[in-house]
């Protein structure tokens, strides 16, 4: 009898897994989830809260620009002035917040001791694309060095920059928090480019005047490139031609707004008009320059409301300015004369 061959069949056959739900897990596992939440609640919001959102606020407190219009000056004394500041602050918008008022700083950026030569109060201000910041203030002067130097740099600068600097905090629309943020924004300020381009006209000489009494009379036009104005009073300077000082230049009541509009009576004490005279008729002034002499004018005093200002007086006396006159024009207006080369 044959034997029949043996098979061996094997299967792998797996138990059918049982369904478990999404709910099922949620109840089985409910204190994991729990957990979870409590930590974004405890951890997570608070650091976005308390690092996130202030980041953000001084990142667009950076990014947001301050124009400046005009600085006005009046009322100026020998320890305090009246400053008016109009700005306008421009941002992006996208994230409403209100600033609070703050008190900062003006320095000269480039001057590595960043000394404050002025403060300045801000009021609330927010965060729209466009708002329009108008500041008048009473105005010590804390630092009169510092003050100085600010108005120097003004007078022999076309440009220059200025630092406006505060602490405040910030309060972002659906947050009860106040984040604390620093107001910082450096401006390019035009200068007053040393008064170049002031203008003498309308000239006569008193050629019998008492010694020692104004004998030399015109018509001043100073441009001020820069957007400051400024109320000086009366002002004086040395007059000097050719390096000889030869008297004094008053200007009453001066004050100069931005613009080429500042116009005001000059009268000067000249203690030598034969020596002005003489010259104008010597060669190359006789000839080439048709009789114009180039007086050279420096800062002397500054007065106003009765007292001494010498921030102004100094930064005036801080460099010299030339100025053309038309003395041959001068003598023939005043006296009929028309003077010619004494070579000649």
């Amino acid at each position: 009898m044959d034997k029949q061959p043996e098979y061996t069949q094997t299967e792998n056959v797996a138990d059918k897994p049982r369904k478990r739900g999404c709910a099922g897990h949620c109840l089985k596992f409910w204190w994991a989830y729990l957990i979870a939440v409590i930590v974004i609640v405890v951890v997570v919001v608070p650091v976005v809260i308390l690092v996130g959102v202030p980041k953000i606020a001084q990142q667009k407190l950076d990014h947001a620009e301050l124009i400046l219009d005009s600085i006005i000056m009046t009322n100026s004394r020998a320890q305090n002035f009246t400053m008016s500041i109009n700005t306008e602050i421009k941002s992006d918008g996208k994230v409403k917040a209100t600033i609070e008022p703050f008190e900062g700083v003006m320095y000269l950026e480039d001057l590595p001791e960043h000394k404050p030569f002025a403060k300045v109060h801000f009021p609330e201000t927010t965060s729209d694309k466009s708002q329009i910041v108008n500041i008048t203030q009473f105005t010590m002067i804390d630092d009169l060095d510092a003050f100085t130097t600010f108005n120097t740099w003004l007078l022999h600068n076309e440009t220059f920059k200025v630092t406006v600097k505060g602490d405040t905090k910030v309060h972002v629309k659906g947050i009860a928090r106040a984040y604390g943020v620093t107001f910082k924004k450096t401006i390019d300020m035009p200068g007053l480019r040393m008064l170049d381009g002031t203008i003498v006209t309308n000239t006569t000489v008193n050629a019998t005047a008492p010694k020692g009494q104004n004998n030399f009379f015109g018509t001043v036009r100073i441009p001020n490139y820069s957007k400051v104005a400024f109320e000086l009073g009366n002002t004086t300077f040395h007059n000097y031609l050719l390096d000889k000082e030869i008297g004094t230049v008053y200007l009453d009541n001066l004050s100069l707004k931005p613009g080429n509009d500042n116009v005001y009576p000059m009268r000067a004490t000249i203690d030598d008009l034969g020596y002005v005279t003489g010259l104008v008729v010597e060669r190359p002034y006789c000839d080439k320059l048709n009789g114009v002499l180039p007086f050279k004018l420096r800062g002397k005093s500054v007065t106003n409301h009765g007292e001494s200002l010498s921030y102004f007086a100094d930064a005036l006396a801080s460099g010299n300015q030339t100025v053309q006159i038309d003395i041959r024009g001068t003598v023939k207006r005043s006296m009929g004369l028309t003077l010619g080369c004494s070579d000649e």
